[in-house]
């Protein structure tokens, strides 16, 4: 998932907050993804503020209550250093939620893509853009070790507008 919408500005970048807007499409986010299953077994989060109470809004509202890993990788970043935060998972957590920035979170998203998932989801999220509050949910049958470009597949997509 990529953050909620922030303000312009803060002290700095890592600290810029949530809109009244941004909490709101967040706990929209929640809302949809509570109601797709079982809460994750582990989140894995950017440090910076925006993405905190992207993740206290999303997981108040889906109902989850697993405590978060908040990860300064997460937050500067490329695709290759997530894919090895998340390569680095417990062996234990048999589901993710990931929650970082763009260009990131959607660079990801594409990179893991197997190229299976219906036309029309995978044009949504994939090809779209990937505004604030877009996730995407992927299965992925393998070790976390073994992650890595076309290996997962997209099966649900959702931009949360509160």
């Amino acid at each position: 998932m990529r953050h909620s919408r922030a303000e312009a500005a803060g002290p700095t970048d890592a600290e810029r907050e949530l809109t009244d807007v941004g909490r709101a499409d967040a706990a929209d986010a929640g809302r949809w993804l509570g109601g797709q299953g079982d809460a994750p077994a582990y989140a894995l989060v950017s440090a910076a503020t925006r993405t905190r109470q992207t993740w206290e809004a999303v997981a108040g509202a889906a109902g989850w209550s697993p405590e978060a890993t908040y990860d300064q990788g997460l937050y500067a970043g490329g695709p290759d250093t997530v894919l090895d935060l998340v390569r680095a998972l417990p062996d234990d957590a048999d589901s993710l939620f990931l929650l970082g920035h763009n260009p990131t979170i959607g660079h990801l998203a594409q990179l893991l893509d197997d190229g299976e998932a219906d036309a029309e989801l995978a044009t949504a999220a994939l090809v779209g853009g990937y505004p604030t509050s877009a996730l995407s949910v992927f299965a992925y049958a393998g070790s976390w070790p073994d992650l890595d470009a076309g290996t997962a597949r997209l099966v649900g997509f959702h931009v949360g507008r509160g």
